[in-house]
């Protein structure tokens, strides 16, 4: 049956559609931490749906919700009042840090970043924008031509004219041999010096966490420093959480909290997590930045009654169990237990991350080269083993990506370590 789907599913798809496995995979079912394929095999998910189900698959707090929601009306639009997109709306400000928020709800990642893009532009009159080498912040036609991650930039013609900034990855490029306060003060002379030969940007966007780019980060305070200098010439800082946010990280609710020391950003943005697999993103913006807009805009399905529900359920489950505290200790240790495994296998060059967000940096033995052979062989063997992971990586890089539900308890955490370790020691 899966071979026929996948037919079916060229003969009709973009070619550029990336599958995963040399046999791909249909799942039809997931609970918990775990996913089931056609044949019936059970997976432990460390991907979680590219870190979109975020608290647990077919959580019944959400499920519940939708369907109420949907017995009632799926959608009306935002030409209409709206109580959950409102309630929604309310919490995410709460939240999120900005004084004086205001929040508009899109159907994605790459739609809220498009969203920040615009407001940014529209608000400092100018179409320039920074971002960082390595970033990837979605398939917009815009957010395509800011991402600085070749492997998911499939044209260099763009709407906005893009500087790239170093700092993103911590342990590669011309300033991995310093220090972190060396590295910090190097990226700043670096920003300052680029600014010195362009006209003013309109903003700065950047990953707290890189997460297609493989999980990479800055040493913390990097972006309170750049907010110094940003903040001096007027220009906006716009946080990608898309991947970050809601506490994934542990440490911190939103990622840009490990570099607060210059105030929050301007703008924030994110998706993926806060719909546990219903499509729901956002932008977060002060009053001034999100009503700066000259022209009526409407959405017709963001914020729609059935994805909001299932946004709410989710952050009150998130929040009254405490998962960002989760992610922190379950992902302490299974962050330990991949590093010791590491210490044993020469391919790896690098085990990093925060939280429920880890990166495995595979490489052939005694050099930085990248080896995506042996990432491959690492998913094909952890997906026999009963395990699903990601992978992802820039420039030279090939990286698994682990980020699983934050309900992770310590005996999964454990059980997916034994079977990513064996997957490892196969290459």
């Amino acid at each position: 049956m899966t071979r026929d789907l996948y037919a079916r599913h060229r003969a009709v798809l973009p070619d550029w559609l990336a599958l995963y496995y040399e046999d791909p995979l249909e799942i039809t079912h997931g609970e918990g931490r775990h996913v089931w394929d056609t044949a019936g095999n059970k997976y432990l998910d460390f991907f979680g749906g590219i870190l979109t189900t975020m608290t647990a698959h077919a959580l019944p707090e959400v499920t519940k919700a939708v369907a109420e929601q949907a017995g009632r009306i799926v959608h009306s639009s935002t030409l209409y009042l709206n109580r959950p997109m409102v309630e929604l709306a309310e919490r995410v400000a709460r939240l999120s840090g900005i004084p004086d928020a205001r929040v508009f709800f899109t159907t994605s990642g790459t739609e809220a970043n498009d969203t920040a893009l615009l407001l940014a532009t529209a608000h400092r009159r100018s179409n320039a924008i920074l971002a960082m080498r390595n970033s990837y912040h979605g398939r917009s036609f815009s957010a395509v031509g800011i991402t600085g991650n070749r492997g998911w930039s499939p044209t260099s013609l763009s709407p906005l004219q893009t500087f790239y900034v170093h700092g993103g990855v911590r342990t590669r490029g011309p300033y991995a041999h310093l220090d972190d306060r060396d590295f910090i003060d190097a990226c700043v002379a670096d920003l300052k010096d680029l600014l010195g030969h362009t006209r003013a940007p309109a903003a700065l966007i950047a990953e707290p966490v890189q997460g297609v780019g493989g999980f990479t980060s800055p040493p913390d305070g990097l972006y309170a420093a750049f907010r110094e200098v940003l903040h001096e010439r007027g220009i906006l800082w716009i946080s990608d959480e898309v991947q970050t946010g809601w506490g994934r990280t542990g440490e911190h609710f939103w990622g840009w909290q490990a570099h607060a020391g210059s105030g929050p950003p301007d703008i924030v943005t994110f998706a993926k997590g806060i719909g546990n697999g219903m499509s729901v993103g956002g932008v977060v913006a002060r009053a001034e930045i999100m009503n700066c807009l000259d022209a009526n805009s409407i959405s017709t399905f963001g914020g729609t009654q059935v994805t909001m529900a299932a946004g709410l359920a989710n952050l009150s489950y998130l929040l009254e169990h405490d998962l960002q505290g989760n992610a922190r200790r379950v992902g302490g240790l299974l962050i330990e237990r991949l590093r010791s495994v590491a210490a044993q296998v020469p391919h790896v060059r690098e085990v990093r991350g925060r939280g429920l967000m880890i990166g495995v940096e595979l490489t052939r033995p005694g050099t930085d080269e990248a080896a995506p052979d042996a990432a491959s062989t690492v998913l094909e063997e952890a997906r026999a083993g009963g395990l699903l992971v990601g992978k992802g990586g820039g420039h030279s890089t090939s990286v698994l990506r682990i980020a699983p539900p934050m309900s992770l308890t310590v005996a999964e955490a454990e059980e997916g370590a034994a079977i990513l370790e064996r997957a490892l020691r196969s290459i």
